[in-house]
């Protein structure tokens, strides 16, 4: 105990616990999103497409969370764009995103002059290191995302389980769909410090995927994911503390330990029902 109440004297142990907090919030909300509109595999490329973005950043020697904030970007509506043209389906647009940003950021990394110590951290991700900057970038876009959400949360509801429906309704679905896809990369790319690209897309669907072991409301999901992507931060943040391991593999184990608890007391919570 004594140990634990001593790190709350380390400043980087103050930003991992406020960077989860936000991390938690914009996850919480978008994956929400994400899970509903069964967007998973889409995420995932645009995840893996950022990848290139930052091989430009590091060749270029400026920040690489800039460029891969503009290549998730374009990523993004390249994929809604492309997955809405009758000559191309969604999965193969998806996969033609995810493929080139991963070989233009490995191409550009290896480029690169001098050596990349900073590689590791953007592909599995340390909370360890992030900093003001990373706190600030994520605390914008989950206070964007509360903003969005709490104004237009009806028509993002109606847009997730019948987009036709929406579209009768004369509401601008479009419009919509290409936002939230901006907040769905923006989200990502501010997550890369801590998760990393190859485990960003866990953060995004874990905790709404036990929330929805035992609620089927859009809003509960949203509080539920938060406070079980929070639950996960900070128990990956100890295992990860404790064992020396990186930080963000522990947060998704952790998530993955609370999911399987959750579909056991789940599975109980059925059988005596029955």
């Amino acid at each position: 105990m004594d140990n634990l109440l001593e790190l709350f004297q380390y400043t980087f142990f103050r930003n991992a616990l406020l960077g989860s907090l936000f991390t938690s919030i914009a996850c919480g909300i978008i994956g929400t999103y994400i899970v509903t509109r069964r967007l998973v595999f889409i995420s995932g490329g645009i995840t893996h497409a950022s990848f290139g973005g930052i091989g430009i950043g590091l060749y270029a020697g400026i920040s690489p969370i800039f460029t891969a904030a503009i290549f998730s970007i374009l990523s993004a509506f390249g994929v809604e764009w492309l997955s809405k043209r009758n000559d191309m389906r969604e999965d193969s647009a998806i996969a033609v995103f995810w493929a080139f940003g991963m070989a233009v950021g490995i191409i550009f990394s290896f480029l690169a002059p001098g050596f990349t110590p900073d590689l590791s951290s953007y592909l599995f991700g340390n909370i360890l290191t992030i900093t003001t900057d990373d706190i600030i970038l994520l605390g914008i876009i989950s206070f964007l995302l509360i903003l969005f959400f709490g104004l237009f949360l009806k028509t993002i509801i109606a847009i997730s389980f019948d987009r036709e429906f929406a579209r009768s309704q004369h509401l601008p679905v479009t419009f919509f769909e290409y936002a939230l896809m901006l907040f769905i990369a923006l989200t990502i790319i501010s997550c890369l410090r801590m998760i990393g690209i190859v485990l960003v897309i866990s953060l995004l669907t874990l905790p709404q995927m036990t929330a929805n072991l035992f609620t089927y409301r859009f809003k509960t999901i949203i509080w539920l994911s938060i406070a079980i992507g929070y639950v996960s931060c900070l128990g990956g943040i100890l295992f990860s503390y404790q064992y020396q391991i990186p930080s963000g593999a522990s947060i998704i184990f952790v998530s993955i330990l609370i999911y399987v608890i959750g579909k056991v007391i789940s599975f109980i919570q059925k059988r005596r029902a029955i």
